[in-house]
């Protein structure tokens, strides 16, 4: 099975941005630029280089910059607002909220702060390709833990051969990240109230059911969370 249709996606921007100062005290994280690129641009690219035209923005801190800034894409891309400026509702709570201004099924979610270069495939058209929506609440991209560029972590989680994800084992190094681009059915979605909460929440629970995915990324990625990173990752790319 495979999407049909271009889905609408999610892109998430509205964190605080503490970890990338000095850059986020006068501007919002997806507004730091990498490369001579500010993130959330980035972001934006990949979904169109996907086929997606239109996606909902989470907006918080700074936002009011944010805005301005989407407004001049919107010749590229159709982009309504989330408003969070009231209440920082996370990952999970944040896309909860914006549901209503999410007009297809299944959708994507994006993070902001981070990078994918497309191999062969790009991110999205695989995703697109291996959604199956009877066996799947949720489908993310992942990237092998040796190719995790910038990213400090132990990995996120082991997959089967059907494809099928289960968290990293305590002690252990898991074999793949997440890059933060995944494919979702709203009925993951169900009975669920926009308060703060991360999305491991909900991949628990449809994982607990064995309905949680993943694919790995034929391109290049990198996690651009840190301050650190941002430096790191301008080397890096200044060498493809």
């Amino acid at each position: 099975m495979s999407v049909d249709v271009s889905p609408t996606a999610m892109i998430l921007a509205a964190g605080l941005g503490r970890r990338m100062r000095p850059y986020t005290v006068t501007r919002p994280k997806p507004l730091v630029e990498v490369g001579g690129r500010a993130l959330i641009d980035r972001a934006i690219a990949t979904l169109l280089a996907g086929g997606v035209r239109q996606a909902v923005v989470n907006v918080h801190y700074m936002a009011d910059r944010l805005e301005a800034h989407l407004a001049a894409r919107a010749s590229r891309m159709k982009i309504r607002i989330s408003d969070e400026r009231e209440q920082l509702l996370e990952t999970g709570g944040g896309i909860a909220k914006a549901l209503p201004l999410i007009d297809t099924d299944p959708f994507l979610a994006i993070n902001s702060d981070n990078i994918w270069i497309d191999g062969p495939v790009g991110a999205v058209e695989l995703l697109k390709q291996h959604w199956d929506a009877e066996r799947m609440d949720a489908l993310l991209l992942l990237v092998p833990h040796a190719h995790a560029h910038c990213h400090p972590g132990p990995g996120d989680f082991h997959m089967d051969t059907a494809g099928r994800l289960s968290r990293r084992r305590p002690g252990r190094v898991a074999p793949f990240v997440y890059t933060g681009l995944q494919m979702l059915s709203r009925r993951l979605f169900d009975g669920v109230e926009p308060a703060p909460f991360s999305m491991n929440r909900l991949w628990d629970r449809a994982g607990a059911e064995g309905r949680v995915f993943g694919v790995v990324h034929q391109g290049l990625w990198f996690d651009v969370g840190t301050a650190e990173s941002v430096r790191e990752t301008e080397k890096l790319l200044g060498r493809l």
